[in-house]
């Protein structure tokens, strides 16, 4: 079963069970709410993949059950892998809503049936992910949907990126982080036109409510898009350069906010900081298929 439509039929599962709401009669719950703050954070194990070398990955994400407050959970007591290592390079920052995997934790080869969990304990509830090589599980390191890759796709290699760490910074004075980046080309950006596109496609979707419905409550009357670096403003195509915090005590503003195309090697942005402190930030290219990330860890006083 794909590991895309487990997320879905979970949520669906979910929703049945707890019984949601429909025509006159039905009334708001709990679970109709949108929380801006004060929600857990559940790790997630989302398959595993196997490695040239023999050993293998398990692929992890998570779900912050907020839609605006982001989380840090230092690695330690409340964020920790067991049995073993207690850090697993696993983040400490957690942006709001779902995270598809966002890191891997390599296993040996003769790793056989044992299991590694994933401890996570936010506002004193412990939330777990256990991780192991259950052959339903397995999933292409690379992958199409389950398509066969194109022979363009087949032949794209992932960017690379380097990026200098900045030294001296404050709060008062922020960090310029420059990416140099280099990649193959492909695959090749063809020109999208509007004349062929079908009717209509770019026209907002128009919804309308069940007029027996009763209308469910409205706690987060305005979610900003605030999805890792915040990917808001315009849409960014070809080779391009995304920032997170990965991990640090509070949030950082990039300047541009949203992904920055690489332009004559480069993508440069401005990383503003509130709380002095050390982060790691972690630098995402991207050539419209593969992704290369790079950490850059950063002492603010």
């Amino acid at each position: 079963m794909p590991i895309g439509f487990r997320w879905l039929l979970g949520v669906s599962l979910l929703g049945v069970l707890l019984g949601a709401p429909s025509g006159a009669d039905a009334q708001p719950t709990p679970y109709n709410l949108k929380y801006r703050s004060g929600q857990t954070v559940q790790p997630v194990f989302e398959g595993w993949s196997r490695n040239p070398d023999g050993s293998f990955a398990l692929h992890f994400g998570y779900f912050n059950r907020n839609f605006v407050e982001e989380i840090h959970v230092p690695v330690g007591p409340d964020n920790h892998f067991e049995p073993g290592e207690v850090d697993a390079g696993q983040p400490t920052y957690f942006y709001p809503r779902a995270h598809r995997r966002v890191f891997s934790f390599r296993v040996p080869s003769d790793f056989g049936n044992r299991r590694v969990v994933w401890n996570l304990t936010v506002r004193g509830e412990r939330l777990r992910a256990v991780g192991w090589l259950d052959p339903t599980w397995e999933t292409g390191a690379r992958s199409a949907g389950g398509r066969r890759l194109s022979d363009e796709a087949a032949k794209n290699t992932a960017p690379t990126i380097a990026v200098d760490p900045p030294s001296g910074v404050t709060v008062q004075s922020g960090a310029t982080l420059s990416a140099r980046v280099t990649d193959d080309g492909l695959p090749v950006q063809r020109e999208r036109e509007d004349g062929n596109r079908r009717p209509g496609s770019n026209d907002p979707p128009s919804l309308q409510a069940n007029p027996d419905a009763v209308e469910a409550p409205h706690n987060v009357p305005a979610v900003p898009n605030r999805r890792g670096s915040g990917a808001s403003g315009p849409r960014v195509r070809g080779l391009r350069v995304s920032w997170i915090v990965w991990r640090g005590p509070s949030g950082v503003s990039f300047d541009p906010a949203s992904t920055v195309a690489v332009e004559d090697g480069q993508a440069v942005v401005t990383a503003t900081f509130t709380t002095p402190g050390d982060y790691v930030l972690r630098a995402q290219a991207n050539d419209n298929r593969l992704t290369t990330e790079h950490d850059v860890t950063v002492t603010v006083r």
